[in-house]
């Protein structure tokens, strides 16, 4: 029985050091590429979340991608110096305000996100799509399970 839960605890131990290092070399790809279009990482997902999501109020965008508010409130500000993106108050509520796409920042986003899709697609070419669906499946039962054990 010992045995047995050794082996176990073996392959956890493998499976943990495979998925840290495979996780490591791809997102080190993928903020390469996002520093290539001269933004940094928080940057570019508060623009990726504008772009696919539509105007978003700031509270909410700290809470979707987990950055401070205080780091928020900086960072659209300067998107917000470079044309990027604009605040529009939400009716109502004179506090809160929407964070939108200028026309500038949607140009530029049209332009630069299908080849940062492109960077992942070929970072995760080397899995047929059945391995990706597998895979999808298997690590959100990983995370899911991970959560629940958190509480």
């Amino acid at each position: 029985m010992a045995n047995s839960e050794n082996s176990r605890q073996e392959l956890d131990l493998r499976l943990f050091r495979v998925m840290r290092n495979m996780s490591k070399v791809v997102f080190k790809n993928i903020e390469d590429d996002v520093i290539e279009y001269g933004l940094d990482t928080e940057t570019f997902q508060i623009l990726e979340l504008v772009f696919s999501k539509g105007p978003q109020p700031i509270q909410k965008i700290s809470e979707k991608l987990s950055i401070p508010s205080g780091s928020i409130t900086y960072v659209v500000d300067k998107l917000e110096k470079k044309g990027y993106v604009q605040r529009i108050p939400i009716p109502g509520d004179r506090r809160k305000t929407n964070v939108t796409l200028t026309e500038e920042g949607q140009a530029y986003f049209d332009d630069i996100f299908p080849r940062h899709v492109n960077t992942i697609s070929n970072n995760l070419s080397f899995v047929s799509d059945e391995e990706k669906q597998l895979l999808i499946t298997l690590l959100k039962k990983i995370g899911y399970g991970a959560k629940d054990i958190q509480s």
